[in-house]
């Protein structure tokens, strides 16, 4: 079973090549406020910068902030506070924080993410990269929902093409027997687009709408757990170490979720599944080409999607939509 919402290119008049600096020009975020985790590295940086050059207020949340400063200190409209989404007492004590300023939010970029991990469990014995990508950012959201303004507010949570990897594993979905750091991060990703999915059918009808995205391949600081060696291995790199044909810029794959977050066609598609500044087409479930992209039923399962959500509730303790 799949969403209802079409998979199929609409014809934004951006592509795989637009810059996200490309996507906002002419766009007035003048007195919106956002949140982009992860916003002071790779593509979280650029979208950050995207869309504080568009007029926006950006909270950044990072895990780092002195570090987050530094990165940020020469783009006007940005602020930081401290958040490690590994850590559920730190997105409990975040979100008291921006509840409490009594701002509205317009915008949360769910960006920040692990990639291929070594075993680690934080909290009750989560594995990291589950707990990470995905619940830390449901705890986040649903944390935020009382501040989220009514007047068309958006989630944005990034996925990628690493979905293709696996479904959700619901006999072990913390990878308590047979860890791979691959898979884990495929469940993540596929966790990331689900979100999404449930998100915009519980919040659509409050104005909140959300979308999952495929930023594209990019190599940026997500892949610090890959050793260089293994890079060309992979094919993302050419002998000499340059990035492989079909392989984006940061500011190429900060486009699609700065498109996301300020499209108006997109009001008529919540929950898709963006790519290439569009909407990404279905491929079947036996797709191998990841560079190619597109997404696979299980990413875009309403029943898996609902599944999901009660699961990550029980576990974080959170529901805004209860």
């Amino acid at each position: 079973m799949t969403s209802t919402t079409q998979q199929h290119r609409i014809g934004s008049g951006f592509g795989a090549h637009s810059t996200a600096a490309e996507v906002v020009a002419g766009v007035d975020l003048a007195g919106r406020t956002a949140l982009v985790t992860g916003g002071y590295s790779g593509l979280g940086l650029e979208t950050t910068r995207a869309l504080a050059t568009a007029g926006a207020r950006v909270i950044v949340p990072a895990r780092r902030p002195e570090q987050a400063r530094r990165a940020l200190a020469g783009i006007a409209g940005t602020e930081v506070d401290a958040l490690d989404l590994a850590d559920l007492e730190s997105v409990r004590a975040f979100a008291g924080r921006f509840l409490d300023s009594g701002r509205a939010l317009d915008l949360v970029v769910a960006n920040a993410g692990v990639m291929a991990a070594p075993e680690t469990r934080v909290g009750p014995g989560w594995e990291y990269q589950f707990a990470t990508n995905h619940l830390g950012h449901f705890a986040l959201v649903n944390r935020l929902c009382p501040a989220l303004s009514p007047h068309g507010a958006r989630v944005v949570a990034l996925t990628s093409s690493g979905h293709f990897l696996t479904g959700v594993r619901w006999d072990d979905i913390n990878f308590r027997t047979g860890y791979d750091r691959w898979l884990a991060y495929g469940q993540a990703k596929t966790a990331n687009a689900l979100f999404a999915l449930h998100l915009d059918r519980l919040g659509a009808a409050g104005g909140l709408r959300a979308y999952a995205v495929h930023p594209g391949s990019i190599l940026t600081p997500l892949q610090r757990h890959i050793p260089r060696e293994e890079w060309a291995g992979r094919g993302w790199v050419t002998e000499t170490g340059e990035p492989r044909p079909g392989f984006k810029t940061p500011e190429q794959g900060a486009a699609t979720t700065v498109w996301a977050a300020t499209a108006p066609v997109l009001d008529a598609y919540g929950g898709a599944y963006c790519q290439d500044c569009d909407l990404a087409e279905s491929v079947p479930d036996d797709a191998e080409d990841m560079l190619a992209g597109g997404v696979k039923t299980w990413a875009r399962d309403p029943v898996a999607a609902a599944r999901l959500w009660s699961l990550s509730a029980e576990l974080t303790g959170v529901d805004a939509f209860a």
